[in-house]
């Protein structure tokens, strides 16, 4: 490339300069050299670098011989290199014959074993075949080894699973038992899959044969259970993760499964009732706590006790019950599950119905009746909740818990029979009797019982009225015979007095508004007797209740009233002017009944009301006085007060 590039270069260069002596008298052949050079770029051409670069390495002198000389000194250069390229192609060239040559040879040697291995695999194409038959029967025979192992191992017990299934007759419970059950069960449930199919022989034969095994594992498993129920006889007894299993495992077996938990029910029924009988007894470990009994001479912390024992012992033999079924399905055992509870807590029946009648017997009074009636309430409904409303155990507690509650209304009932035969003479001060006070208190303790109570909202509602209807309606009779031979506003004031402090008392209380309202009505009826009593006593006082009444039947046909005796002007200036020393000291002029009302509330209730009756009477009788169909001459004279001044002055 260098070569060529170089000639080309020396030809352009020949040719300009034979154009330049062609046109001497045209241009200055140097001018135009040069300028072509200077307008060159060389550093585009690559290619012109490329060669001027080789040039340089064998073009040592720029003279006028050696650019003459250039072009033959490309060409002898170009030659030699053709000559050096001539001769490496040669040795190229024999390694390519040596190449062929082994190629050839190897051409012929497997040409060779070609035939060779064509004639053997004449000679043994026989012997292959019956290779190839014998490897797919050992194929196939591998096959049919391989399916019965699997066969026998999905179908079959070991000898050492039915070793395990065995083993529980030394009273032990091997740690594999239950798997290898399991085992069983599934060999029993897939042989079902194989009577749908044509080896109903063999799946029959196995079924047979794990029912087999399957019943005698039962039967052992049951036994095992039931032994290990009846040992469970502490207060704090061990039920391992084994025996939890046995009881998942038998819950297949319904009759065995009930059959191992009534031997737990029992176990435990004795353990409960012994360990009842020494709390009741001798107490806890070391005498602490005390023995329930030290406290039979107090019936509500006795009785507490006892039901606060007996719960937390239900609680504690539920968590047993728990534990003992933690691996069952708790859908499939909800009914035996209280049933089992049930039974286990039936033996504290009898020693606890025994000792909280002993209680009730006593009499201990209505109060502690009552809040025993509430505390078996309580416990009932808490420990229902556990074991079940209709068990023995809770039908017990109610039924003593009617016997108390019926023995508490008795009680009531007496006591007001008692209050009734004792009936007291009312008080000079016309006070409430101390019998009614002492009845009162003892209905507010009850209430107040009742309410620090856990009981049902219905409940409270139905006790109240049983409870007010049995002791109020006596001692109202109470109040009401006491003051039968007092005078109309003496009995009015007592019975007023009586009723405030019921109804004081049934205030504080719930579900006691109808019996308010109805103390209410009857409060209002005597103040009203009282209020007219008043009003009239304070007319009598000031001589205007003759003029009042005069008034009031005085009709225009009877002629004028200043006609009628005692109604002259002179008369009705001195009441009236009486009348007057009321208006400047109205509290004078109270009756001595009222001032022995207990409340004060109703003491100005009664003032008020009957000033307003007194304002009433004047104003009626202001108004005759200024009738003038009356005849009084200067009316303004006999009354200077208007009806609107005397109320001002007395409200």
């Amino acid at each position: 490339m260098v070569c060529s590039s170089v000639t080309r270069y020396c030809t352009t260069t020949r040719q300009e300069d034979t154009m330049a002596s062609a046109t001497p008298r045209t241009s200055n052949p140097v001018s135009k050299k040069l300028n072509k050079m200077l307008e060159t770029r060389l550093d585009n051409d690559k290619e012109l670098l490329s060669a001027l670069k080789g040039l340089s390495e064998f073009f040592p002198e720029n003279s006028l011989r050696a650019r003459r000389s250039l072009r033959g000194d490309i060409e002898r250069r170009s030659l030699t290199l053709s000559h050096k390229f001539l001769q490496a192609f040669q040795h190229v060239n024999a390694s390519l014959d040596a190449i062929t040559h082994d190629v050839a040879a190897m051409n012929t040697c497997c040409d060779d074993m070609t035939t060779r291995l064509s004639a053997t695999r004449q000679k043994t194409a026989d012997l292959i075949d019956n290779t190839n038959k014998l490897r797919a029967e050992s194929v196939r025979i591998q096959m049919k080894s391989d399916v019965a192992a699997a066969f026998i191992d999905k179908f079959q017990l070991r000898p050492e699973e039915v070793l395990v299934l065995k083993s529980t007759r030394d009273g032990t419970m091997h740690t594999d038992f239950f798997s290898v059950l399991s085992k069983v069960q599934q060999i029993h449930a897939d042989c079902k899959i194989l009577l749908r199919t044509s080896q109903q022989r063999a799946g029959l034969e196995i079924m047979e044969a794990m029912a087999l095994h399957q019943e005698a594992a039962f039967e052992r498993l049951y036994r095992w259970a039931q032994g290990q129920c009846r040992t469970l006889l502490s207060d704090s007894p061990d039920i391992d993760s084994s025996l939890s299993q046995a009881m998942a495992a038998l819950q297949q077996r319904p009759v065995l499964f009930r059959y191992c938990l009534d031997e737990f029910g029992t176990a435990r029924r004795t353990a409960i009732v012994r360990y009842f009988i020494d709390a009741l007894t001798r107490g806890g470990p070391c005498g602490t706590p005390r023995p329930i009994e030290l406290h039979s001479h107090d019936p509500l912390r006795y009785v507490g006790d006892m039901l606060a024992w007996l719960h937390q012992a239900v609680a504690t033999e539920k968590e047993h019950l728990d534990q003992l079924l933690r691996d069952t399905d708790a859908d499939r055992v909800g009914e035996i599950y209280r049933e089992v509870l049930a039974h286990i807590t039936e033996g504290v029946k009898r020693p606890l119905n025994v000792r909280i009648e002993q209680v009730i017997v006593g009499e201990p009074g209505p109060l502690v009746l009552y809040k025993l009636t509430n505390l078996m309430k309580f416990y009932m409904y808490t420990i229902g909740q556990m074991i079940g409303v209709d068990s023995t155990l809770v039908n017990s507690i109610d039924e003593i818990k009617d016997v108390c509650s019926r023995m508490f209304f008795n009680t009531l009932t007496v006591h007001g029979s008692r209050v009734m035969d004792r009936t007291e003479l009312a008080p000079i001060d016309l006070s409430p009797p101390i019998s009614l006070t002492e009845s009162l208190t003892l209905l507010a303790d009850i209430l107040e019982s009742y309410d620090s109570a856990v009981t049902f909202h219905d409940d409270r509602k139905v006790d109240f009225e049983h409870i007010l209807s049995a002791l109020l309606e006596p001692l109202l009779q109470m109040c009401v015979v006491s003051a039968s031979e007092l005078a109309a506003v003496d009995m009015s004031v007592y019975l007023i007095n009586c009723i405030h402090e019921i109804r004081t008392t049934l205030a504080l209380y719930e579900f006691t508004d109808h019996r308010l309202e109805m103390l209410t009505a009857q409060i209002e009826a005597h103040m009203e007797t009282v209020v007219n009593e008043q009003a009239s006593y304070i007319l009598s006082k000031n001589n205007l209740a003759y003029i009042y009444t005069t008034v009031q039947s005085h009709a225009p046909k009877h002629g004028p009233l200043s006609a009628k005796a005692c109604m002259d002007p002179p008369s009705l200036c001195s009441a009236l002017s009486l009348f007057d020393g009321y208006l400047s000291s109205p509290d004078s002029y109270t009756m001595p009944q009222c001032l022995k009302l207990i409340s004060s509330t109703l003491k100005e209730a009664i003032n008020s009301q009957a000033t307003d009756l007194v304002c009433k009477a004047y104003c009626d009788i202001y108004t005759a006085i200024h009738d003038a169909a009356n005849s009084y001459p200067n009316p303004e004279n006999i009354v200077f007060r208007t009806p609107d001044q005397v109320k001002a002055l007395l409200l």
